[in-house]
């Protein structure tokens, strides 16, 4: 007797901020006050509520965990990561720190890590280098922020009504040749080297659970592999890839912005799932 073929699975691989979760800021709640959508707080920093989603999106969460694999595919550190405490029993696996730590149960596969660093230092100009370009360029007049990740990739936080113009694109030229690439994400300016991908860690997690399809969404330009390498993908109305116009044939641009495109996202992979 032949043994039972073995269940499809779908595995659904979403960046977090600004695509599933929201800081108040980036809420986007248009409607009158009334009306607003409840919201649950998901994330503390510093004993104070950073990020929410929907009500509604919550109670979606759970049923994506119980139905998919359902892998939160984040730029944040692990510590940053570790923060966000979302609805429903913890993710089996996660994706952070662009690609460079694959969290299992929430421990990191070293394995995994070693591997990626020994692709950037093959790939991609060392970090110090590129460190030393963000400081030497930087103006302390908008410059609030200087930060590594993971000793991966490294970020500025700025005073985005004050950042010259052209100055992002001018660091995305220079660092281009050296095998970076550079996303500006709300008032963060990522430096991020190119091998560096969700992609990738993202096919070593469904190669480990046999995942025949896959479902992605992001808001980043930091998304974009990800979203060419899923089988399916949604972007929302809102962020870096809705801004300069980014598509490709199966991924969908929701009109939705802010935290109701994340409800919906969230409806979409549940559909497609």
């Amino acid at each position: 007797m032949s043994a039972n073929p073995r269940p499809r699975t779908t595995l659904v691989a979403s960046d977090l901020d600004r695509t599933l979760i929201y800081s108040a800021g980036a809420l986007r709640l248009t409607a009158p006050d009334a009306e607003a959508p409840r919201l649950l707080c998901v994330e503390v920093y510093q004993g104070k509520p950073l990020s929410y989603l929907t009500e509604s999106a919550a109670a979606l969460l759970p049923r994506l965990g119980a139905e998919t694999v359902f892998v939160p595919s984040t730029t944040r550190t692990r510590e940053q990561y570790r923060r966000i405490r979302l609805p429903g029993p913890p993710p089996e696996y996660a994706i952070c720190a662009n690609g460079g730590h694959i969290l299992v149960h929430g421990e990191p596969d070293e394995h995994w890590h070693r591997a990626v660093a020994a692709r950037l230092a093959e790939e991609s100009a060392p970090l110090a280098e590129v460190r030393a370009r963000l400081l030497a360029t930087a103006d302390t007049a908008w410059l609030l922020k200087e930060r590594t990740a993971e000793d991966l990739f490294a970020y500025l936080v700025v005073e985005r009504a004050l950042l010259p113009e052209g100055w992002v694109k001018e660091l995305a030229e220079w660092a281009g040749p050296r095998g970076w690439a550079v996303s500006l994400q709300g008032r963060k300016i990522y430096a991020v080297p190119r091998p560096l991908t969700k992609s990738a860690a993202m096919r070593e997690i469904a190669r480990r659970t046999g995942a025949e399809r896959t479902l992605a969404a992001g808001d980043s330009l930091l998304d974009a592999d990800l979203l060419l390498a899923a089988d399916h993908g949604w972007r929302p109305g809102h962020g870096e890839l809705a801004d300069s116009g980014w598509s490709a044939p199966h991924v969908e641009a929701l009109k939705e912005s802010g935290v109701a495109a994340g409800e919906e996202i969230l409806r979409r992979f549940l559909r497609a799932g």
